[in-house]
């Protein structure tokens, strides 16, 4: 009789284990697919950067050239491109069409050497204010970190971001308590190449 309530009791546990078992299992499957996955957007060309580019089997169309102030660069035999703006990818397709003509099917790579253009400054209260270069995305916290943080005396919930573009200069407005204590995070945005911190 007691063998009998053993199995009985042993058959229950096995059957809950498996039925929520495969529950809990199901439901971590559907919570990693449905996670949104973060994309890195592509690195933007920008005046400074080395670049090299190169074409297979082409020993004299291999070289090595910095992208001009004006965001240009000029290759042997393709001529003339507007690099900054455009990712690696872009500009390597845009070789590769240009030079369709002189040797078909060319096989183009083109690689960052060295990152000189994509530069943030960060001034007024902060222990080190200066330029700081950087290669992937940084938003404004991480851009105050870089900066050594702000000072005992600075206005944290009046800095501004200046940024130049296309509609002229603009100041974003920037409340440091906000973000610190988690609220309108959005205000974190991610800095564009030649963008000034100040923190007055």
């Amino acid at each position: 009789m007691v063998i009998q309530m053993l199995s009985k009791m042993i058959v229950m546990i096995g059957h809950y284990a498996l039925r929520y078992g495969f529950a809990a299992l199901l439901l971590a499957c559907m919570s990693a697919t449905a996670a949104p996955t973060a994309e890195v957007a592509p690195y933007r060309i920008q005046p400074g950067d080395v670049l090299v580019v190169s074409v297979w089997k082409e020993s004299d169309l291999q070289s090595e050239v910095l992208v001009r102030p004006d965001g240009g660069l000029s290759l042997p035999l393709a001529g003339e491109f507007q690099a900054a703006g455009h990712s690696i990818e872009e500009l390597r397709s845009a070789i590769a069409q240009k030079l369709e003509k002189y040797v078909p099917n060319a096989v183009v790579t083109v690689a960052v050497k060295q990152i000189g253009g994509n530069r943030v400054y960060v001034i007024g209260k902060v222990n080190r204010p200066g330029e700081f270069m950087f290669s992937k995305p940084i938003d404004v916290m991480q851009a105050l970190s870089l900066a050594g943080g702000a000072t005992p005396f600075a206005a944290l919930n009046d800095i501004r971001i200046l940024r130049r573009d296309e509609q002229g200069q603009q100041a974003i407005a920037f409340r440091y308590g906000d973000v610190e204590s988690g609220h309108k995070l959005e205000q974190n945005i991610l800095l564009h190449s030649g963008d000034t911190v100040v923190v007055p």
